[in-house]
């Protein structure tokens, strides 16, 4: 796994079952949760799905379509997601990153809520099947545009 910023949640591998073996739950349970929390993630496909039913892509939109219901049955929302184009500031070495979304819970308690449960684990065997890297950065806001919920 490799540390992007400050924090990663969350590495490339998961575990027979489906559970992710890189979210580091004793962290984020660490970090004061007064509040809303945004999810940084960035996203590297694999050119084809690791099961062979379509390519990288094709299997985080399965992995997508399970988790939205998960998020927003604990209060999250997509804030917003899109391709990476390219790095343009710092060194280029290892950090191609193909997506970023950007997922905010209502607090750390939500997110870990939804990354612990039976249902994640289900969806997330298609999100390993997609990515060849994965990496999620927990934020507080200290400034936005975008208007608080």
């Amino acid at each position: 796994m490799r540390i992007l910023g400050w924090i990663a949640i969350f590495g490339e591998r998961h575990t027979v079952n489906g559970k992710p073996k890189h979210l580091n739950e004793a962290l984020v349970r660490s970090l004061p949760d007064q509040g809303p929390v945004t999810m940084v993630n960035l996203v590297r496909f694999r050119r084809r799905s690791a099961d062979g039913t379509g390519t990288g892509w094709d299997a985080y939109l399965r992995y997508s379509t399970a988790t939205m219901p998960l998020i927003k049955a604990r209060g999250g929302t997509v804030l917003w997601a899109g391709n990476a184009e390219g790095l343009a500031f710092g060194n280029g070495a290892n950090n191609r990153w193909d997506y970023v979304v950007l997922v905010r819970y209502p607090s750390r308690s939500a997110f870990l809520d939804m990354m612990t449960s039976p249902e994640y684990a289900t969806a997330n065997i298609d999100r390993e099947n997609a990515v060849d890297d994965h990496v999620i950065i927990a934020a507080t806001e200290t400034y936005s545009k975008f208007k608080s919920s």
